[in-house]
Order: structure tokens, then C-alpha cells, then sequence
């Protein structure tokens, strides 16, 4: 089957090598869009359905932020295990956050998701989020889960028994019904 149609003069790809183009095109510009501008400037690729268009925030420290978001993109997959902290043996959610602020920045935060909510450091608004900000949930207004904001409205967080950490949208219908907010942790 031929690829392609033949146009005077013009190959134009067929519809799958275009769809892959474009998604190949929607990755990288995902991939790079954290690398550049100014305090605030607007994301290239477009929000998902239902999403909110979110902001690029530079961290105060986008080396240390960087580092924090490599080492916790690096565990995605990583099993869950309740009060693990240690790749070897898995990770709760407060576990991974601890691991990763300890293993890249020698930063000692405290251990359970309630605590670091209360800890040190300004509340940030959803519309001020930056990479490396610390991201909670819960109801009740209890605290009962928290991850590490990577950008773009994601974050990694490990979920649950049976889980394996992984990166979530904020915008789902379970994170954004359980949002309670957000810390910086990094100043």
C-alpha cells in the first residue's frame, strides 16, 4: 500500500505518519517548554480537555528544582510500599517526596504528607505552581497525600497499594476533587 499521496509536484505523508509526526512534534515541545522564559509565561502545548492553561513559573533555583524533578521522574515505576523510603524497598507517598528532597539537596523535610503540609515555606496558588512545589490532597480538611509538582498541571506521586509511583495530572477527576494545596518548598 502506498504511504503516501501524490500531489503535482507535493508528497504529503499519510495520515498515520502525520498523527505520528505530530505526536512525535507534541513531545518534544512538552520535553523543552520548561527550558526557557521569563517568570511567567504561557505553555506552547495546549492543555488537555478540561485542563486549565498552566503557567510556566520559574523556580527561584531551577538547578535544584531540575534535580528534584530528574530524580523523581527517574523512580516512575518504582512499586508502592506503605512507609517505604528507598527505591530498593518502595515508596508511600511521603516516603518518595522525603527520598528524593534528601537524595538531591541533602534537605531533611518532615515524614508524613499532613506534616509537610504544615511545613516551612509559602502556600502557592495552582496559578504560581512551580516545578519542585509540593502538591496535597485530601478531604475533611485532612492532608492525607502529596507529590511533586513537575509542570504543566503534572506531578509524580507514589499512589497506592498495588501502584507504582507514577506521574498524574492535577486536572483528573480524583486529584482535582481532593486538591487542597500546595507548598514551596524550594526558596
Amino acid at each position: 500500500m502506498d504511504r503516501t499521496a501524490h500531489y503535482p509536484g507535493n508528497a504529503t505523508p499519510a495520515p498515520a505518519i502525520r498523527r505520528a509526526t505530530l505526536l512525535l512534534g507534541a513531545v518534544l515541545a512538552t520535553a523543552l517548554a520548561g527550558c526557557g522564559g521569563g517568570d511567567r509565561t504561557r505553555a506552547t502545548q495546549p492543555a488537555p480537555a478540561g485542563a486549565r492553561d498552566w503557567a510556566v513559573v520559574t523556580p527561584e533555583d531551577p538547578a535544584a528544582a531540575n534535580a528534584v524533578l530528574m530524580r523523581a521522574i527517574s523512580l516512575v515505576g518504582t512499586p508502592y510500599r506503605y512507609g517505604g523510603n528507598t527505591p530498593d524497598g518502595g515508596f508511600d507517598c511521603s516516603g518518595l517526596v522525603n527520598y528524593v528532597y534528601r537524595d538531591m539537596l541533602d534537605l531533611r523535610l518532615p515524614r508524613t504528607s499532613s506534616q509537610l503540609a504544615a511545613y516551612q515555606g509559602p502556600k502557592i496558588s495552582p496559578s504560581r505552581l512551580a516545578a519542585a512545589d509540593l502538591v496535597f490532597f485530601g478531604s475533611r480538611g485532612r492532608v492525607t497525600h502529596v507529590g511533586i509538582y513537575v509542570g504543566e498541571g503534572r506531578f509524580v506521586h507514589a499512589p497506592s497499594t498495588g501502584g507504582t509511583v507514577r506521574l498524574d495530572h492535577l486536572d483528573g477527576a480524583y486529584w482535582r476533587d481532593h486538591y487542597t494545596g500546595a507548598r514551596r518548598v524550594l526558596e
